[in-house]
């Protein structure tokens, strides 16, 4: 009898503690947002470009220009295909140039992506590993940087593809 009793003792004692793990677990917040990057130094990005297959360095790349977009992309991205269209739209706009970086891709499989739908791209460089990607903040794929590069720092990111508010936003931050 006593053993019973024992037993039931620990059961509820590992429920309770199951249901405060939860309990606190569903009290804390776990939105992404995009504030502690607004505003931090862009790492010095240095990879192979896609075409060429010489390694460069970012910031060499856009030294000349006053904003830099860096678009995170990957050809098995299908969102990545959906916001394409808003990149060739960018692609006009004179204040700045877009980096391409291909996230964790085959190389036939990037080139077969921009030659089917069009290269927005100034320059593509290649994250064969991802690396590059959690350096800058990265969730995942597609993501937008706004770079200012006078200062070389953050001043926007988008996380999921660019839509026709965001395309509309990052022209007039381009504008100003």
């Amino acid at each position: 009898m006593k053993f019973k009793k024992l037993n039931l003792v620990l059961i509820l004692l590992i429920t309770i503690l199951v249901f405060f793990a939860l309990y606190l677990g569903m009290k804390k917040q776990n939105l992404y947002t995009t504030d502690h990057i607004v505003n931090k130094k862009m790492p010095n990005l240095i990879s192979t470009e896609l075409f060429t297959g010489e390694e460069t360095n970012l910031s060499e790349l856009v030294a000349k220009e006053r904003f830099t977009i860096l678009n995170i992309w990957a050809s098995w991205c299908a969102p990545c295909r959906s916001e394409h269209k808003h990149l060739i739209t960018l692609s006009s706009n004179n204040n700045s140039k877009i980096v391409g970086l291909n996230y964790k891709d085959k190389i036939e499989n990037a080139k077969s992506f921009i030659s089917e739908l069009g290269n927005p791209y100034d320059h593509i460089l290649l994250d064969k590993k991802g690396f590059i990607s959690i350096d800058i903040g990265a969730y995942g794929v597609p993501e937008t940087y706004v770079i200012d590069n006078t200062n070389n720092k953050i001043i926007k990111k988008y996380l999921g593809p660019i839509d026709e508010f965001i395309l509309e936003e990052i022209i007039n931050i381009l504008n100003s």
